[in-house]
């Protein structure tokens, strides 16, 4: 469990996010009633588009991607989790709230030395093409870091950021997971390396939420929701 200096030395580190909007509290107050819409396996099975605000999230395979999903939906099971890292196999959407769905939550399959090459070609379709996508939410595991994978799909996302004409289609946060499993006295160093590194490599990222699933209470998820609201619109 993170310290009060641990909570101290991360919120001196990452910027502060404003309380929720009566919006952003209407979208998140049925996430409990959250369901699986689609997976998509290959291009031409991706859902139709419905109109609704999308945000996908992807990270190296170890990410905890899943976890921090569930918990950020207030369940357990919803998404499937496995001791085994690569877990997630295709672009699976689930709408939030109660229909009709506020907003679609797209879990991606996770990148790195477990990825696949189809994986990644339906990753950037899906990103180049999606008119709904608003913000893409790229995961970092506190303990591990960065590495060149993660580095690469930073710079990688970073191209699609800006078309020819100077508009941006999409956003691109940034978010760290499992904050409670670093060294207490290195959280601020640790954050602060990240977070270099996360813009070095992509400018236009947002600066990182810090999060922690395994918490109790869990840690940064208001801050995570909020987020999300903000990016589909629920001011």
């Amino acid at each position: 469990m993170l310290s009060a200096p641990a909570k101290r030395a991360i919120s001196a580190t990452v910027p502060c996010h404003r309380y929720y909007s009566t919006k952003a509290k209407d979208v998140w107050k049925e996430s409990h009633s959250a369901s699986f819409y689609a997976a998509a396996k290959q291009i031409s099975s991706i859902p139709k588009s419905t109109g609704v605000p999308e945000i996908i999230v992807t990270g190296r395979a170890n990410a905890g991607k899943s976890t921090l999903l569930n918990a950020v939906l207030g369940r357990t099971t919803l998404l499937s989790t496995s001791k085994k890292a690569g877990h997630t196999k295709s672009l699976n959407f689930y709408a939030i709230g109660s229909e009709p769905a506020k907003l679609y939550l797209v879990d991606a399959p996770g990148y790195g030395a477990r990825g696949r090459p189809e994986w990644g070609a339906l990753f950037d379709h899906y990103v180049q093409n999606r008119e709904e996508l608003k913000r893409v939410y790229i995961l970092f595991n506190a303990k591990h870091g960065l590495n060149q994978f993660d580095i690469h799909m930073l710079s990688h996302l970073s191209q699609f950021l800006m078309t020819d004409r100077g508009v941006q289609p999409f956003t691109l946060q940034s978010v760290i997971t499992k904050a409670d499993i670093i060294p207490i006295d290195d959280t601020r160093a640790i954050i602060e390396k990240m977070r270099s590194e996360i813009f070095a490599a992509a400018p236009l990222c947002l600066p990182p939420i810090v999060t922690s699933a395994a918490m109790n209470p869990p840690f940064g998820l208001d801050a995570l929701r909020s987020n999300i609201a903000d990016a589909c619109g629920f001011r």
